[in-house]
């Protein structure tokens, strides 16, 4: 074997402690992969003298000074696992640019700025990999942007964000509303004690980012990203969604279309019902799974846990194994493909369906007067129905319970139309709005 690949690693939490841990017990087998052994320059923490338990390190190789290490001679691989966008960047950046490859979990910072890492990266001959980023252990960035590149795809349809899974499952199965879910994903520790990035789609919106980039050659950002999180879905509609044979799902979806400007792409995230026919509505409790459509392959499921310290910290192992290979063969991978360049499409512009719930007058007429706003929008409608989820009686003294399901059109035809019901006199109000995936 040849001299030993250095890795310098900027993190010491959840899954930092994780990756350590597989460093030591794999440290036979990934040598013999690799062909080389791995080691540990250093350690970059905040806090040197915490307790870090039974974690199988030379307490010596902590440091507080991540930028020191990075800059060491002796150090091959940057591994980062500290997230948020600066001082990480930086700290990349800094690494890429002096020929050293780059393992990063950090999906905020890519879906942010990937375009100055991985500009950085071109500048210094070096590899940057991030499976680790979106879905955990599952094998999902690396056949994007590998395995399918003799391909076109079409179509990115995924749940990637598992505490949002759990708790849009278990008011499926209990009937419990949102509050309640939350508070049983918080204490199963599926839920942080700040939750908002995850149940606002922030964390989802982010990988929706990545993903997009991958499959469409395209630079794509947070920012571009319409993104919708599930506070609002009430145990109402889950049973709405069960009387039409569908569950709900926080989705992100990444698609091509065209438009005068020639092909373009669009990616969203947001709470949507789906039939049970579909492949993603059986993922259930804290699991992730990502549907590829492409041309020739055709579709493909991507499925798996995409959360924990040890399911990530497999995901991070398997990009060290990847760039510490390519250093000893003196190769690297192929460099950020965004060629095609296309433009992002606003949301207005996205055909999806929709289901409106409405509170409405129960007299002659309200329904005539419903369709008729549709129809001035050009929002085909597929079915109504007048009553309760539940099947109970139709009204409410004077009012009745009218849920309607649209045919595909644009969001923003769509959002017009919801927009003018709130306004008529007879609607006495709009109780939900969720858009309907995966059906005709």
């Amino acid at each position: 074997m040849t001299s030993p690949v250095r890795l310098a690693l900027l993190g010491c939490g959840t899954v930092g402690s994780d990756v350590v841990r597989l460093l030591h017990e794999q440290s036979v087998d990934l040598a013999a992969r690799i062909g080389a052994p791995l080691e540990i320059a250093g350690i970059a923490v905040r806090r040197v003298g915490r307790d870090r338990g039974d974690l199988p390190v030379d307490p010596a190789l902590f440091t507080t000074d991540p930028l020191g290490l990075i800059k060491r001679d002796d150090v091959d691989v940057v591994v980062e696992m500290v997230g948020g966008i600066e001082p990480a960047r930086s700290w990349l950046v800094e690494a890429l640019r002096a020929g050293k490859s780059v393992v990063t979990a950090n999906k905020a910072l890519l879906a942010e700025d990937g375009a100055t890492l991985h500009d950085a990266a071109a500048e210094g001959g070096a590899d940057l990999y991030y499976e680790a980023s979106v879905a955990g252990a599952i094998p999902l960035l690396r056949p994007l942007r590998e395995s399918l590149h003799g391909d076109r795809i079409n179509r990115v349809t995924g749940i990637v964000n598992g505490t949002t899974n759990f708790i849009l499952s278990a008011m499926d199965a209990t009937g419990a509303g949102f509050a309640e879910a939350l508070e049983e994903a918080t204490e199963l520790g599926y839920a942080e004690a700040d939750p908002t990035a995850d149940v606002e789609g922030f964390d989802a919106a982010a990988k929706a980012a990545i993903l997009a980039s991958l499959a469409f050659h395209t630079r794509v950002t947070a920012a571009d990203v319409h993104r919708e999180g599930i506070t609002e879905v009430t145990a109402a509609d889950v049973a709405s969604a069960k009387a039409m044979g569908c569950t709900i799902k926080l989705l992100c979806i990444a698609a091509r279309g065209t438009d005068g400007r020639g092909e373009t792409v669009s990616v969203r995230v947001h709470p949507a019902m789906i039939p049970l026919s579909h492949p993603l509505a059986s993922v259930g409790d804290a699991f992730n799974a990502v549907f590829v459509e492409a041309e020739a392959a055709g579709q493909l499921m991507f499925y798996g846990r995409g959360a924990g310290g040890a399911p990530t910290a497999s995901a991070v192992l398997g990009d060290v194994v990847a760039v510490a290979r390519n250093r000893l063969a003196g190769v690297h991978a192929a460099s950020e493909s965004a060629y095609a360049d296309l433009a992002v499409r606003p949301m207005g512009e996205a055909l999806t369906r929709y289901h409106i719930s409405l509170d409405v007058a129960d007299r002659p007429g309200v329904l005539a007067a419903v369709a008729g706003v549709f129809a001035r929008h050009d929002v085909s409608i597929a079915t109504v129905r007048q009553g309760p989820a539940g099947g109970g009686p139709a009204g409410r003294g004077d009012d009745a319970d009218l849920v309607v399901v649209t045919h595909v059109a644009p969001d923003a035809a769509l959002a017009a139309t919801v927009g003018e019901l709130r306004g008529l006199d007879i609607v006495r109000s709009v109780a939900s709005v969720l858009r309907v995936e995966g059906g005709a």
